[in-house]
């Protein structure tokens, strides 16, 4: 378990379901979002089959946050890249 402060903000990295890079704002600035999955217990769980256990929330950070995030979820160290951009496409 890891965690990171951006801003005044700390995330739990165990909770982290997916990170969008890239992305803009409706003002086209650039931003990363952050997918939040935290779980959640409730006091009844009169049918456990259908009831959705976590709590998703997208964080959206821009500016020197954005360019942080970036570099930490492409950071070799943290991330391992299935389909590098250098490789040649490959036709099935």
């Amino acid at each position: 378990m890891a965690f990171i402060k951006i801003q005044n903000v700390v995330i739990n990295t165990s909770y982290v379901a997916a990170v969008k890079l890239d992305n803009q704002t409706s003002f086209g600035e650039k931003s990363v979002s952050v997918l939040i999955a935290t779980p959640k217990f409730p006091v009844f769980q009169l049918d456990t089959i259908t009831q959705n256990f976590y709590h998703y929330e997208w964080l959206e950070f821009t500016g020197q946050a954005a360019n942080a995030l970036q570099d930490y979820f492409t950071s070799f160290n943290n991330v391992i890249d299935l389909l590098p951009q250098y490789q040649e496409k490959c036709e099935v």
